[in-house]
């Protein structure tokens, strides 16, 4: 059992954590992505029934709408625990209550360059506010992820300071923000090293994908010691986007053993939100893109039919995604033989030949070959 409820320990690695979804909070503010109350409650549902533990269903103060979004998602009975976002001052914490999430996330930003042009006020005067509103918080019966934003960019002792003063006050996670992605590995470990050095709860970390680190650095912070990590389905956010959720899961059951999650709905799960964020992904993406698991090369091919380990590091039915053999420039004999079998043709080896030259010189002007004209290709073959 991990902290607040359910997660997992990877045997021998000593990995330990629970997973935060933020898809609906910081996903929704990648430019232009809005979801309605529907849109937000089957991706709540799909994400609850993965095994998610903790969804960050939105930010009450936005708006009235959104506040009656957050109450609808934390009223569903899902087991997952619903928490929304807070800034450091009690009208947030007000409205958090009446929409009776379990946690709310409380933040503030601790870097200087935040601190000058954002708050225009001194670290100490800020750190007195959120304290206030910690206390009011807990006073009224939440947990309290306390928050500090751009926390990558902040004088590691004034982090030190902002986590030991929110764990004195009584917050039950202390959360570091990766806010424009400036983190590496090495950088990452050695901030979650120093800061568990000084608190004893539980420490997230929230990763932006800036310099396409966003899954090294969850996991190195996993692996440092952080327990809750925070994701968003299909890395939508803003900018570039977060840690996306499908990478970090698959990455932590293959690298680590972890199987508390239900990683069969996960092309479900990208295909929903693909489509309620209007955010097309790249035929290139990780676990739920069109080519992650597609194979044209004849020599790849060949194996892969043989043996799909060969050139697959999993198989496609973990995640819900399809094996893909695409007819192109590159295909050889046993994959067009396998295509054309999989449509009902059984041509001759001399036909077969003839079929495959064919294939290659509509190839040189096109990436590849559609069923339909692969058909007329074949029917023209052996039929005339």
């Amino acid at each position: 059992m991990g902290y607040f409820g359910s997660s997992f320990t990877s045997p021998g690695t000593g990995v330990n954590i629970e997973i935060c979804d933020v898809t609906l909070r910081d996903g929704e503010q990648a430019p232009g992505v809005v979801f309605g109350m529907e849109e937000k409650i089957e991706i709540a549902t799909k994400l609850d029934s993965i095994g998610v533990e903790m969804i960050e269903a939105g930010f009450p103060a936005v708006s009235s709408k959104e506040k009656a979004m957050v109450k609808k998602i934390a009223n569903l009975g899902l087991n997952t625990k619903i928490c929304c976002l807070s800034r450091a001052i009690f009208h947030d914490i007000d409205e958090a209550l009446e929409c009776d999430v379990d946690v709310v996330g409380l933040f503030m930003a601790t870097s200087d360059l935040h601190l000058k042009y954002k708050y225009h006020r001194t670290f100490d005067e800020m750190l007195e506010c959120a304290l206030s509103t910690l206390e009011y918080a807990k006073e009224h019966g939440l947990i309290v992820r306390f928050a500090a934003e751009d926390a990558t960019r902040t004088n590691p002792e004034v982090l030190k300071r902002f986590f030991k003063q929110g764990e004195d006050h009584g917050a039950d996670y202390l959360s570091i923000a990766d806010t424009v992605g400036a983190l590496r590995p090495a950088s990452c470990y050695d901030l979650v090293t120093e800061m568990k050095k000084v608190v004893n709860k539980p420490l997230c970390i929230h990763c932006h994908n800036d310099l396409g680190m966003a899954v090294a650095n969850t996991i190195t912070a996993a692996e440092a010691g952080a327990f809750q990590l925070h994701t968003t389905v299909n890395g939508i956010g803003e900018r570039v986007g977060n840690t996306p959720l499908e990478e970090l899961l698959v990455a932590l059951r293959i690298q680590f053993g972890i199987d508390s999650y239900d990683l069969t709905k996960l092309m479900d799960l990208s295909k929903i939100v693909e489509y309620h964020s209007r955010f097309r992904l790249p035929k290139n993406k990780p676990i739920v893109g069109l080519n992650a698991f597609s194979h044209e090369s004849g020599i790849h091919v060949a194996a892969v039919l043989e043996a799909p380990e060969t050139y697959e590091l999993f198989s496609p039915d973990l995640v819900g995604n399809k094996r893909r053999i695409v007819i192109g420039k590159h295909t050889g004999k046993k994959a067009l033989q396998y295509v054309i079998a999989q449509l009902g043709y059984r041509p001759t080896r001399d036909e077969l030949c003839q079929i495959l030259d064919d294939v290659k010189r509509v190839c040189e002007t096109k990436k590849s070959v559609s069923q339909d004209e692969l058909e007329d290709i074949v029917r023209g073959v052996m039929y005339t």
